[in-house]
């Protein structure tokens, strides 16, 4: 029997002040290649967060990442670890699915208030590993993976009215 290698998620990226944390559900294989959330050129995270935030979508990795959090915003992953072949969420094993440590996260940044998750995928599996919180309010938006076959222009109003405050 071959079993599947064991994916390891990326560390969480946040700031000072952050009262957001947008959540995917597992970083896919070009990320993980370039140890850089939604390093996907096709997934459009960058391209909506940067024209919501006001920043360019091919500005260097750093300088994306420091917009995000001077806007206070958190990135992070549902999953710490799966087992998976290829990118799909559809794709990961449910028994090797093994969650990031919320509860720390949120002891340690108490003043993130909000959940957006980035697709259906990252809601359900956070609600079925990890559970809610009682401070936090949680949203889904749609996916910006292009396996999320929604309008661009759909995707990003629905973005930019979910990054309101």
């Amino acid at each position: 029997m071959v079993t599947t290698p064991l994916l390891h998620g990326l560390p969480p990226i946040i700031g000072e002040g952050a009262h957001t944390l947008i959540l995917g559900n597992m970083p896919s294989v070009m990320s993980l290649a370039a140890q850089q959330y939604y390093g996907n050129p096709r997934n459009a995270f960058w391209r909506i967060t940067g024209e919501v935030l006001g920043f360019g979508a091919d500005d260097p990795y750093p300088d994306r990442v420091a917009a995000l959090t001077a806007h206070g915003f958190a990135v992070w992953d549902v999953l710490r670890s799966c087992r998976r072949v290829g990118s799909l969420d559809s794709a990961v094993q449910p028994d090797s699915m093994v969650p990031n440590g919320f509860q720390q996260l949120f002891d340690e940044q108490p003043g993130i208030g909000r959940v957006l998750f980035n697709g259906a995928a990252a809601e359900k599996n956070y609600h079925r590993l990890v559970g809610a919180a009682s401070t936090v309010r949680y949203r889904r938006l749609p996916s910006t993976s292009p396996a999320q076959t929604m309008r661009y222009a759909d995707k990003l109003a629905a973005w930019r009215e979910g990054m309101r405050q």
